[in-house]
């Protein structure tokens, strides 16, 4: 470097310096996430059950409206209602959450071990695909009911805001592998990418998948490049 170079360098002040090195190394970061893959943090789902109003009524009483815990991504909210699902042979799982705003039909999702205790043969689907899925019955404290289909295990997904997805290359509707980077290393296939503005990037995975991989909300895991 010559005396000139050197002297212009020197002529630099500290906010220039912190400007340069905040860009470097967010060049560094965005390259190290290109190259491994698109990091997504995780929100593990247990069971709930999604109601038609009029299901709701049936359950809690007429002119019943749920009432909001907590509030979820894309205008979801988890209820402060509870029911009960039983499944084949009377065998029953307690304190299950409603999640709202009501939906046009009656859902109930759960893992494949909620499956066997209920005695359901639930089938692996997409979050509103319940067209010839498991029966199963619902109790509330006013009353109880019984759905001939709706009782589902939610295929795994990855929710996506539009701007993520341009980040990671993806489609609504892509299919996609993830890795969560631990000691059990496990890799999740067909995982279903769902992309709208009112997402929030998160993988949504059940307690049996989540179990099975160490890993809890709020870890990361990484979408693999093809």
């Amino acid at each position: 470097m010559d005396g000139r170079k050197m002297a212009d360098w020197n002529a630099v002040t500290d906010d220039q310096v912190e400007r340069i090195t905040r860009m470097v190394m967010e060049a560094m970061g965005r390259k190290q996430e290109t190259g491994n893959g698109y990091l997504v943090p995780v929100g593990v789902s247990a069971r709930h059950v999604h109601l038609t109003q009029e299901h709701v009524e049936v359950l809690f009483g007429e002119g019943y409206r749920l009432t909001k815990k907590k509030e979820l991504m894309g205008g979801q909210f988890a209820s402060n209602e509870l029911v009960t699902i039983v499944g084949l042979k009377l065998r029953a799982i307690e304190n299950v959450r409603i999640l709202g705003p009501v939906r046009g039909k009656s859902q109930v999702e759960i893992s494949a071990t909620d499956a066997v205790k209920l005695g359901v043969k639930a089938p692996v689907r997409e979050s509103g695909n319940v067209a010839g899925s498991a029966p199963v019955a619902l109790v509330g404290p006013k009353g109880a009911l019984y759905l001939k289909e709706g009782c589902i295990i939610a295929k795994r997904h990855i929710h996506m805001a539009p701007s993520d997805a341009m980040a990671a290359g993806l489609h609504d509707g892509d299919v996609v592998s993830v890795q969560a980077d631990n000691e059990r290393g496990t890799i999740f296939n067909e995982v279903q990418i769902r992309v709208d503005e009112s997402f929030t990037l998160e993988m949504h995975i059940d307690t049996d998948e989540a179990n099975a991989a160490q890993t809890e909300t709020g870890d990361t895991v990484r979408i693999l490049k093809g």
